[in-house]
Formats: C-alpha cells, structure tokens, sequence
C-alpha cells in the first residue's frame, strides 16, 4: 500500500537474469564459531546493533540424546522480498544479480523494511561507536557498494538501515563473500543459482547437485519470498 501511494513499483528479482547470486548452508558442518559473524563485521567495519550475518542456535532431541544445531543466517536475498514492497522512496532494490541493496541516499530511515523483513535481517545504524571516543575501526569507511563512506558527523549509513550485501564490493573483484571465504567448517558455499553449472567459487562444490543429492530447506518457504539461501539438512 505504501509502494501504491508514492507512484514507486518495485522490482522483483529476475530469475531470467543470467546470474542469481545465492548460498547453500550445510547444516552438518556447521560448528557454531561465528568466525563468519566476527569476519562480516571486520569486512564492512560495522557498528554496534549492527550485525549483517549471525549464528541462531537451538536445541534439537530429547534428554538425554540432545544436541546444539546452528543456523548461520545472513540476508536471505528474496526474489519476492517484502522489504521492497514497503520502501516508501525506493531505496530498498533488486540489483539484476538478485542482490537486494539499499541507496543510502535515499533511505530515510523510516524503518518499515526492518518491520516487513520475516528474517530479521536488517538493522538500523544509530550512530553508535564502540568506543566513547571514536577509535581507528569506528572512523574506518565502510567498502560497501564501493562506496567507502566514513560514519562521521551523522551522515549515511548514519542514520540508514544496513543489512548484508553478500559483499557485493567484493564480488565485482572476483573475490567471494567473507563469511564464505572465512567458514572453517566449508558449511557456506556461495555461486551463481542460475547457471546449471555453477560451482561455489569458495570450495568448487557443484551447487546444483549439493541440492539434488541432499535434503534441503530455505526458512519460511512458506511466506513466498524466495529466499536465495538453501540450507542441506
């Protein structure tokens, strides 16, 4: 409805489009070090209350046969993503490789994306440092989108929602996302979804046949947002 009144559509991911960056998760070799959350947060230099990837943990069996399972969960990257839908100035978009992204200078804060996302994966830059007295790390300019913007006297991402980007900075380099680059348990294995062919640029892995060969699931199916992260279970 907000979309409707401010004569903004968005678009939705093309699954037409030659490259759908996406994730496969195996939950099996996940270890629950959160060496991907701690490599994001070194990688795009982000703030307190701002956290673009984190490790939810719960508890699967019954006493006394019980263990932990972790459930590594970046931005899922929908292709039918409700954050765009409620963005009243278009700042929340489709990027052609199924990325969505946000223009920092057009986001006006209003935060309805972080309401509408069902994963939780979005945060509000407050302005907060780590430190009273702003240190090297918190005056360090963000590589996102290639954008290097400093967080200095209030200005964007200042003020911004942020959220994971799968390290779109890095990709245009050849490089893959930190937290797949960082995985020591090679759980995150991160390629384009569209190619049939398509191999992690991490490990090799053939994505295509991760998935046909393994149970799988993507959180929240249900809702209709096509996620891009496949978990093996």
């Amino acid at each position: 409805a907000v979309a409707a009144t401010t004569g903004f559509a968005p678009k939705a991911a093309s699954k037409k489009s030659a490259i759908r960056w996406g994730m496969v998760v195996d939950l099996k070799k996940c270890v629950g070090c959160r060496a991907c959350t701690v490599a994001c947060k070194a990688e795009n230099h982000t703030p307190p209350g701002v956290a673009y990837n984190v490790v939810l943990e719960e508890e699967v069996g019954e006493y006394p046969h019980v263990r932990r399972q972790f459930i590594f969960r970046p931005c899922m990257q929908c292709a039918n993503s409700s954050c765009t839908l409620v963005c009243p100035t278009g700042a929340t978009y489709h990027r052609d490789d199924g990325i969505v992204a946000i223009d920092y200078d057009k986001c006006i804060g209003c935060r309805y994306c972080i309401s509408a996302c069902p994963y939780g994966a979005r945060s509000f830059d407050y302005g907060e440092n780590y430190s009273e007295n702003p240190t090297p790390y918190d005056k360090q300019p963000s590589p996102e989108y290639g954008e290097h913007r400093a967080r200095l006297d209030g200005r964007s991402p200042e003020g911004n929602v942020r959220k994971c980007t799968f390290c779109v900075h890095r990709l245009t380099k050849g490089l893959p996302p930190s937290c797949a680059a960082t995985c020591i348990g090679h759980a995150i294995h991160f390629g384009n979804l569209n190619d049939p062919e398509g191999a992690c640029i991490v490990h090799g892995e053939h994505l295509q046949e991760l998935l046909t060969t393994r149970n799988h699931m993507r959180l929240k199916e249900e809702l209709g947002n096509e996620p891009s992260v496949y978990y093996l279970t």
